[in-house]
């Protein structure tokens, strides 16, 4: 099928696994465009705009020949890591580059994945996916190179947590009591680069509770490892570092320059924030009204990176230092793996994705796959 090609023209696919749901150290912060190339593996390419085609590029293969497609849960494009999930919630690239943790939306199940090898189960977390919830985010413990902890947003059978996991062992509660609701249970989950988790929360189905700063819903709240305020937060004695969220998907963005992005559902529209600690989210960075279902982003200095669930693409856009953005917006891989379910950026600049067409969509027979490849690049889009 369309959407299971290896990668296009407009990017020069790729290698190699991730790290952490989206910890970005301080050397994450050059340019997407400085990442090394792995054009040795890059299968069939689609063009764009400006751009010379595939069929006139030396040694191109012929766009119109149909690439390999999967047999079973044997999926030959170079890009996918792992194959026959189910759908994909959160991913977080593990120090080494090669691999990472994978969280099941549905089943709650964490798997370690890696190319060419079977994925191993870490954990199975109880879990309520009804009403947008389940398993929706994943970030490494700050000290994973010691204690090989990592951390879970999950919606239980009474609320929204932040669950610790050792592998195998029982998850421990570290933040419990978020209001459950009738819709709003997705959250998010990234290790800010400074020892702290920021926590993205949902509305719980009460819109009117995100300005209410005695709830936490529909916050972005930033804790240690024992679920209380974290130091340094605006408030000595409160998590909440801004609020206004309604049905947040991703966070993302890059420690050294103290810039974060969110990714939230809301309002009839879709929307990306800058996160200025303290202050409330106010006027999108960015929106969509079509709606295509953010889902997710990845970031470094340069470039963000969204995942759209609906459109069942990527888009990127490229931040000035003041928040706004400069250039034009590009939108890529339409269409070419389904619906993508969540993004972020590993050590080695790669991009990681999940997707979620299981769930919503026609899915080819390898579906739901866990995809790693250069932040692409190409083609236009514009802003609603």
């Amino acid at each position: 099928m369309g959407r299971s090609r290896a990668l296009v023209s407009a990017f020069a696919v790729l290698g190699v696994v991730l790290s952490g749901c989206a910890q970005f150290p301080d050397e994450h912060t050059r340019p997407f465009a400085e990442q090394p190339s792995l054009a040795p593996q890059a299968g069939p390419q689609p063009s764009f705009e400006n751009e010379v085609p595939p069929s006139e590029a030396p040694g191109a293969p012929n766009p119109q020949q149909p690439p390999p497609q999967a047999v079973g849960c044997e999926d030959p494009d170079p890009a996918v890591v792992a194959t026959c999930l189910d759908p994909v919630g959160a991913i977080a690239v593990l120090p080494d580059g090669q691999s990472a943790i994978v969280g099941e939306r549905t089943t709650g199940r964490v798997l370690r994945v890696q190319k060419g090898a079977k994925p191993v189960e870490l954990a199975r977390i109880s879990v309520d996916a009804s009403s947008g919830g389940g398993l929706t985010g994943l970030a490494l413990s700050p000290t994973y190179h010691e204690d090989e902890l990592f951390y879970a947003y999950v919606t239980t059978g009474s609320d929204n947590r932040v669950v610790r996991v050792a592998s195998g062992d029982s998850p421990k509660p570290v933040l419990t009591g978020i209001p459950k609701g009738s819709s709003g249970n997705s959250g998010a989950l990234l290790d800010d680069g400074k020892g702290a988790l920021l926590v993205a929360t949902g509305n719980g189905g009460d819109p009117a509770t995100a300005a209410n700063p005695t709830s936490l819903t529909g916050k972005l709240l930033r804790i240690d490892g024992f679920g209380k305020p974290a130091e340094g937060n605006p408030q000595r004695n409160s998590p909440v570092v801004t609020s206004g969220l309604n049905e947040p998907t991703g966070i993302c963005g890059t420690a050294a320059m103290n810039m974060f992005w969110v990714t939230d559902r809301n309002n009839g529209q879709d929307a990306l924030h800058q996160v200025r600690f303290g202050e409330p989210l106010g006027t999108p960075a960015w929106t969509w009204s079509d709606r295509p279902g953010v889902s997710g982003c990845a970031a470094d200095a340069s470039t963000v990176i969204v995942a759209l669930r609906d459109a069942s693409a990527l888009y990127t856009l490229h931040p000035a230092p003041d928040g706004s953005f400069t250039g034009q917006p590009t939108k890529v891989l339409e269409n070419r793996y389904g619906r993508f379910s969540t993004a972020t950026l590993a050590p080695d600049g790669l991009v990681w994705l999940g997707t979620t067409n299981r769930d919503g969509d026609r899915p080819v027979p390898s579906d739901d796959r866990v995809l790693r490849l250069e932040p692409p690049t190409g083609g236009t889009a514009g802003k609603d």
